[in-house]
C-alpha cells in the first residue's frame, strides 16, 4: 500500500495549527483558499454558524480534519459544513433554482504542497467520505475553479464526479461523491 494511503484523520485542533500555516505562505495555496487566515478561520467555525441559513441551506454543523500520515505528520487539512441538504443558488437573483434533499457536506482541502503529486490529496478525501464522524452525510461536494486541473484530477481519483460542468458566478464547478 502506498504511504499515501496510510492517512489518518483527526479533529483540527489548536495545536495542529502551526504545522499546516506554512502551507498557507505557497503561492499556488494562496490563490485558490486565501492566506493563513484560512486555517485559523476554520478553526473559529468549529463552534459557529450551525443553524445559520446559507443559499437555501441550513448549517448544521462544521468540522474540519488533519490528515496525518503513517509516521503522524500533518500531510493535508480538509473540512467544511455540513448542510441538511444541497441547493443550487443563482446570485443575480439572490434566489435557490434547484434543491437536492440530501445532507450535504461542502468540503475544502489543502495539503502540504511539499506531498504534492504523492496520493496524499485523494487519500484525504477517501478518508472524508468514510469518516465515521460524518456517517450521517449522504453528498460530499466541493467547489473548484474550472482550471485547477491538479484538484479537479485529485478529486476525479478520490471519486468524485461533475455535478455541475459550468463555472457559476464564482468561478467553480462542482464535483461530488454519493454514499
Amino acid at each position: 500500500m502506498p504511504v499515501s494511503e496510510r492517512v489518518r484523520l483527526v479533529p483540527f485542533e489548536p495545536e495542529l495549527l502551526l504545522p499546516v500555516l506554512p502551507w498557507f505562505d505557497h503561492p499556488v495555496v494562496q490563490r485558490h483558499l486565501g492566506g493563513r487566515s484560512w486555517p485559523e478561520r476554520e478553526l473559529a467555525l468549529r463552534t459557529a454558524a450551525r443553524g445559520e441559513e446559507f443559499r437555501g441551506r441550513t448549517v448544521l454543523r462544521a468540522r474540519s480534519f488533519v490528515a496525518l500520515d503513517a509516521d503522524g505528520a500533518p500531510a493535508a487539512l480538509i473540512g467544511g459544513d455540513v448542510y441538511d441538504r444541497w441547493t443550487q443558488w443563482d446570485p443575480a437573483t439572490g434566489q435557490v433554482v434547484a434543491v437536492d434533499d440530501r445532507r450535504t457536506m461542502g468540503a475544502a482541502y489543502v495539503v502540504d504542497p511539499a506531498r504534492w503529486r504523492h496520493g496524499y490529496g485523494a487519500a484525504t478525501l477517501r478518508a472524508l467520505v468514510t469518516t465515521e464522524a460524518l456517517a450521517d452525510v449522504e453528498q460530499f461536494v466541493l467547489g473548484i475553479e474550472p482550471g485547477h486541473t491538479a484538484s479537479l484530477r485529485t478529486a476525479t481519483a478520490a471519486g468524485f464526479g461533475p455535478l455541475t460542468t459550468e463555472p457559476d458566478a464564482e468561478d467553480m464547478v462542482y464535483l461530488h461523491l454519493v454514499r
